[in-house]
């Protein structure tokens, strides 16, 4: 079964040239400030929703940014990378056809909340491969969807089980003798993304214990730990890929655990409502 889930990666839509660009910047590839802004103004619909973005009350600027060249100059390339990831992500899976039962608007959005606030705390800790925290976040649920497309009927079964109150992953397990986290890295591995992204993946799961500090150093956090407490937190905030919730809320959260101060998290977290409130539109 985990062949015939992983032979649906060959029947998603290819990726565009702006995405395969920006996969390939992600491996570290030769990808030029220029050629990004001259493949985002060839895409109007990505060049619109950046103008859109950069004059937005989330960069309150005086005077209206009116080029894609001067919106990267303000936004600086990761933002945008980010930005655009998330969109032409969201833009290929929503061409994909799907079950009934699974809501490719609450995928979208659960993906680009776990990938925005991964992002924010990986700006804050001292993370393995920080620069791969938003697309990890992005892409860390994939294998769910290549579960509902490729095996529709075990996917319900999953999806009945779990709501008995049965933890995602061990329903999968039980049904499947796999989980979506190890097809989650199978295909980014397939994409060519860097390993640590595919690891962090797949290991969302189960990294909720962060590598002690050394020396009085700063706590070194693998990147899989920080996609799991971004996981979990926007899952218990509501926003999940099913109606149901599907963690049971603990307290704490995995996500108090890290070495960030209250107030420190307290300001992470309002940013990502306030960042999440304003970019979420593009990634429906």
């Amino acid at each position: 079964m985990r062949d015939k889930a992983l032979k649906t990666l060959s029947q998603l839509p290819p990726f565009s040239p702006i995405l395969s660009r920006l996969v390939a910047s992600l491996a570290e590839e030769d990808v030029s400030f220029t050629k990004l802004a001259d493949l985002m103004e060839k895409d109007t619909v990505v060049a619109a929703s950046i103008m859109h973005l950069v004059n937005s009350a989330l960069y309150a600027r005086r005077g209206t940014v009116t080029s894609v060249r001067h919106a990267l100059s303000i936004l600086g390339f990761t933002k945008v990378r980010n930005t655009v990831l998330g969109m032409s992500v969201a833009k290929m899976w929503n061409s994909v056809r799907t079950p009934a039962s699974w809501s490719m608007g609450r995928f979208n959005m659960h993906s680009a909340a776990a990938a925005i606030l991964s992002d924010l705390l990986a700006t804050e800790l001292n993370v393995e491969y920080a620069e791969g925290a938003f697309i990890a976040g992005l892409l860390h649920d994939v294998g769910r969807l290549l579960i509902a497309l490729g095996l529709g009927e075990e996917y319900e079964r999953i999806i009945h089980l779990q709501q008995s109150g049965h933890p995602l992953v061990a329903c999968e397990m039980d049904i499947l003798g796999f989980s979506h986290p190890e097809l989650s890295m199978k295909a980014l591995e397939f994409w060519n993304l860097p390993l640590p992204v595919q690891v962090a993946a797949r290991d969302h799961h189960v990294a909720f214990e962060p590598v002690p500090a050394a020396n009085g150093k700063r706590k070194t956090v693998s990147l899989a730990h920080v996609i799991a407490c971004a996981d979990q937190y926007v899952h218990c905030a509501g926003i999940s890929v099913l109606n149901e919730n599907e963690l049971t809320v603990q307290h704490p959260l995995a996500i108090e655990g890290l070495s960030l101060s209250p107030e420190k998290l307290e300001a992470v977290l309002n940013n990502f409502k306030t960042e999440h409130e304003h970019m979420a539109q593009f990634f429906r």
